[in-house]
């Protein structure tokens, strides 16, 4: 199940960054960088009390005249306009209530999206306590009192935030229909494709209203199944920062990635696959969903009988972080192997929904083990005593060992290998967990 989208949204300079690298980091959980990803987080996964969220800076480039500003802002609001779930609306005590601040304000107002204002860089309520009743008149609720700096007043302000969670886990969970997102940077060919697959397919199709964020899915029928397929590519805006551009481009993937079960990752083949190709399959690897690798407009690439082969090796060498993605070579103009996609598609789903028998996954570890043994650290030994998967979407399995210290990163990849091996598992990865258990217990 997807969860919340949380976007903080303010002007330069009030603390947006500051107040996402607090809850982000050590505040609330760890969180891991997304393979690829080499440049700022704009988004992590986070956990308050029992809540699940994803949190999203839509803070950008520092504009430098008014002008700019303002633009700049209106940017900001309408990413999280057309991404979030929560908006959490950040400005600073010590600057006081500007002209811009209403001007968002009035923009997310109209949004009908919930809003948390928060009042940062309060260090002391004595001190700017009576200046936080200036924000009132921004209309949009009761100012929260933050210092992210000092992590002060976080607590409440989360709390506030996921008041909103309530109705959201049953918002989608009696449509059980398949949900396959089509990601990739721009002008890839993302509507094409899905122009091309509702055209191929001839069936009536309803654009229905995104339960959540304002998107709008279509609805595809192929062989009596109905699939809704997620466009990231209709709420894109142009812009002519490049850097922006990318950025709006990876929030919109994140909340498109996170209400599906499989992921589409679109290349163009003229192109080849690119940094931000790798950024985008990341986010998905990230968050455990079946992934497609789908190479669009292949019909524009001179072939002879090496051709595929060379090309989908160049593409696994630049995302080498999910070697069990599938690969698809297709044209959305001409339709050539739109069919395959179905199938692929279908294969992935049934391999993240595949369980194992638990007496099966022992007797693969143990021959496993067999064949090689777990690592050591100062005379101390790995055991692995007992696994069991635990889940489905993606794949989970937990393994109850000795010391989960002495785990490694490659024995659990060898481990991978040999149940891929047994039961291909192709298209999902699969998501391992370590539990200590004492040696009498065995």
């Amino acid at each position: 199940m997807s969860k919340p989208i949380v976007a903080i949204v303010g002007r330069p300079n009030v603390g947006k960054s500051t107040l996402f690298n607090v809850l982000a980091g050590d505040t609330i959980s760890i969180v891991k960088d997304t393979p690829g990803v080499t440049r700022d987080r704009i988004y992590a996964d986070c956990t308050w009390l029992d809540m699940n969220f994803t949190l999203i800076d839509t803070g950008g480039i520092e504009p430098d005249s008014s002008d700019v500003i303002l633009s700049q802002m209106r940017e900001q609001a309408e990413i999280a306009i057309a991404t979030a779930d929560v908006i959490i609306f950040i400005v600073d005590v010590r600057q006081g209530l500007v002209d811009s601040d209403s001007k968002v304000a009035d923009m997310l107002r109209k949004s009908k999206k919930p809003i948390v204002l928060a009042v940062n860089k309060v260090d002391s309520f004595q001190k700017f306590g009576n200046d936080v009743y200036e924000f009132y008149n921004l209309g949009i609720g009761d100012p929260v009192p933050v210092s992210a700096a000092s992590r002060l007043g976080l607590g409440e302000l989360l709390d506030e935030v996921a008041k909103h969670f309530g109705s959201f886990d049953t918002e989608e969970e009696e449509d059980d229909r398949p949900r396959i997102a089509i990601v990739g940077k721009p002008n890839v060919g993302k509507s094409s494709i899905i122009n091309q697959l509702l055209g191929e397919n001839r069936v009536i199709v309803s654009n229905i209203a995104g339960t959540t964020r304002d998107a709008v899915d279509t609805e595809i029928v192929h062989n009596g199944t109905e699939y809704v397929f997620i466009d990231t590519a209709g709420l894109r805006r142009k812009s002519k920062i490049k850097e922006e551009l990318e950025r709006y481009s990876i929030i919109r993937t994140v909340t498109a990635v996170e209400r599906a079960d499989v992921v589409v990752v679109v290349i163009d083949a003229e192109e080849g696959v690119t940094e931000q190709d790798a950024k985008i399959a990341g986010i998905a690897h990230e968050r455990g969903k079946g992934i497609v690798v789908a190479v669009n407009k292949w019909d524009a690439i001179e072939k002879n009988d090496k051709t595929i082969y060379e090309y989908t090796n160049k593409i696994k060498n630049t995302l080498s972080f999910m070697p069990y993605a599938e690969y698809v070579f297709i044209s959305a103009k001409t339709g050539q192997r739109m069919n395959k996609l179905f199938e692929v598609i279908d294969m992935v789903r049934e391999n993240q929904t595949l369980r194992v028998a638990t007496g099966v996954l022992n007797e693969i570890m143990t021959e496993a083990v067999a064949l090689q043994q777990p690592p050591s650290d100062k005379g101390k030994r790995l055991r692995l005593y007992y696994i069991t998967q635990v889940a489905v979407k993606p794949p989970t399995f937990v393994i109850f060992v000795n010391d989960k210290e002495l785990t490694h990163f490659s024995y659990t990849r060898y481990l991978e290998n040999r149940i891929r091996d047994a039961f291909g598992f192709k298209g999902t990865s699969l998501k391992f967990i370590y539990r200590e258990r004492s040696g009498k217990e065995q």
